[in-house]
């Protein structure tokens, strides 16, 4: 039976193995609009493939609207596989989908290639119309866990399978990918870790303060409490004590490792039973350990002896820590003078936000001076070697470079911009003031680029620094790109320092692979004047 569809008129055409004619019919236009189509189907302007032998066609059922147009558009439903194509009139199209004639749960899919429709069969059928049950060496698949099958033989050969291959997933391996592989045979977890094999992987149950798929990686950056890279704002207490009736304030901005002067700690009032001093990390990081360090008041020593330590991640909720398996808070040891420093590891670190000191035993007063160990939840933001000297004086070089009053004693030159450098002429500072200045790192190899810490300095007691810079980065050193901003596409601004010696801390969001590493001052205080530190890793 085929369907013939002219605009605004539906013929059912039965074609029947003889010739003759039967059937009956509904008016004199519907007839004149079905005749006239499949007259034009015998001149060949219809294509061939709907009715190639029959003279004579009996009509039934036909369906007539408004007279007939001689612009038609059709579509065959049998047989499926003499179809070809269809003629469209003008502004009209069909849908070969509209009807689903796939079977088996086949899917019908136009719109892909050449032909007017595809099916796309469910497992175990073929065929165009999926009418097909699919048969051979890969049907049903063989390959076990996810393995991919593929015929290279028509026959088989006694029992063995030389008809087709199994290719198999990462992990696994058989004739038929059968076999997990014990992925820790190799022993890829480094720095002590546990290796756990997995179906097609494995696990590395890392030490602290290590981190990375195979704990390659040390998350032991100093997290600013010492260099300023954690600002006033971030840092609240319980209380503080207010000394010589409350001209000296011992509040706790000033509780920063090393912090030096008469009042340099932080101390909590008298009355305070509960005493405790946090900081906001102002986004989840991973803590490692601490640094604490008590301070010297009125000639007297006092430190904080034992403390606990808990963490959350809206400063509202917390929980102590505990050592792994244990159901006590764990008491930490702290210092035994004011001004040794003591070291605290996290096993396992601490992911979180707020992290509060809580000190349990005090000598004299609770008073305290400390630095966060830790790295950025990814593992990857660890010094790459400026301030340790890791990176040479020969990997660092710049547009140009300042004399003081003209004498080279007094160059500020690149290799100086090494982050807590000292001395007289301990930064990096260009010959001029403009925006065409860089100074280069050469990491000798591509590395992951996370994050940025740059400083200031003085030039003969003048305050200087840069405000504002941009970052570019390049493989092969000639070839740069400039970071972005992600919303806009323009170049990224990073703001700087506000005076010569804290740390200010800017992350790459998302991080970049550089071997070459550019930082050009854009906008600056006095002196374009520099001392940096570049945060990443290997990976």
């Amino acid at each position: 039976m085929t369907f013939v569809y002219i605009q605004g008129l539906l013929c059912f055409a039965f074609l029947p193995s003889g010739r003759g004619q039967g059937g009956h019919h509904v008016g004199d236009a519907a007839l004149h609009g079905c005749v006239t189509a499949l007259s034009l189907l015998r001149t060949g302007l219809i294509p061939q493939a709907l009715n190639p032998a029959h003279e004579h066609v009996a009509l039934s059922g036909l369906v007539a609207k408004e007279n007939v147009l001689f612009v038609y558009t059709f579509y065959l439903f049998y047989p499926l596989t003499n179809m070809n194509s269809c003629i469209c009139a003008r502004n009209f199209s069909w849908d070969y989908c509209q009807v689903n004639v796939c079977h088996n749960g086949g899917t019908c899919v136009t719109g892909i290639g050449e032909d007017p429709f595809i099916c796309i069969c469910t497992d175990g059928f073929a065929g165009d119309t999926c009418n097909l049950t699919e048969t051979g060496p890969c049907s049903p698949n063989p390959c076990k866990n996810d393995g991919s099958c593929k015929i290279v033989a028509p026959t088989r050969r006694g029992d063995v399978f030389n008809e087709y291959v199994c290719k198999c997933q990462p992990g696994f391996e058989g004739a038929h990918c059968q076999t997990n592989v014990n992925d820790c045979a190799n022993k890829p977890c480094k720095n002590g870790a546990v290796c756990r094999d997995l179906d097609g992987d494995y696990a590395c149950q890392c030490p602290s303060p290590y981190v990375g798929k195979q704990c390659q990686l040390s998350c032991i950056s100093l997290l600013g409490m010492e260099g300023g890279a954690i600002v006033e704002s971030q840092i609240s207490a319980s209380s503080l004590h207010y000394g010589i009736l409350g001209l000296q304030r011992w509040g706790p901005e000033l509780a920063r490792l090393n912090n030096q002067g008469l009042v340099n700690a932080w101390t909590s009032a008298a009355h305070d039973r509960n005493p405790w001093i946090e900081n906001n990390m102002q986004k989840k990081m991973r803590l490692t350990g601490i640094i604490t360090q008590g301070a010297s008041r009125m000639g007297a020593s006092e430190y904080v002896k034992a403390f606990k330590v808990a963490s959350g991640f809206d400063g509202s909720a917390y929980t102590a820590y505990r050592a792994e398996g244990q159901r006590r808070d764990k008491v930490f040891i702290g210092n035994a003078d004011n001004d040794g420093t003591k070291t605290n590891l996290f096993d396992p670190p601490i992911v979180a936000q707020y992290i509060r000191i809580i000190p349990v035993v005090c000598r004299r007063a609770c008073t305290l001076r400390l630095e966060l160990v830790g790295c950025e939840l990814n593992g990857c933001s660890g010094p790459l070697g400026m301030r340790s000297r890791l990176v040479s004086d020969g990997q660092l070089s710049a547009s140009s470079a300042f004399r003081t009053w003209g004498i080279d004693t007094f160059t500020w030159h690149p290799h100086f911009a090494r982050l807590d450098k000292q001395g007289k002429t301990n930064a990096w500072s260009p010959a001029n003031n403009n925006r065409s200045e860089w100074i280069q790192v050469d990491l000798e190899k591509t590395k992951r680029l996370t994050g940025i810490i740059t400083q200031g300095a003085k030039d003969f007691g003048v305050v200087q620094f840069v405000t504002v810079f941009k970052v570019a980065y390049s493989n092969d050193g000639e070839s740069w790109s400039a970071v972005k901003q992600e919303n806009s596409g323009k170049d990224k601004l990073f703001q700087g320092n506000v005076d010569n010696n804290t740390h200010k801390k800017n992350l790459f969001e998302p991080p970049f692979y550089a071997r070459y590493v550019r930082v050009v001052p854009w906008e600056w205080h006095e002196r374009v004047t520099l001392r940096m530190e570049l945060l990443g890793c290997d990976d």
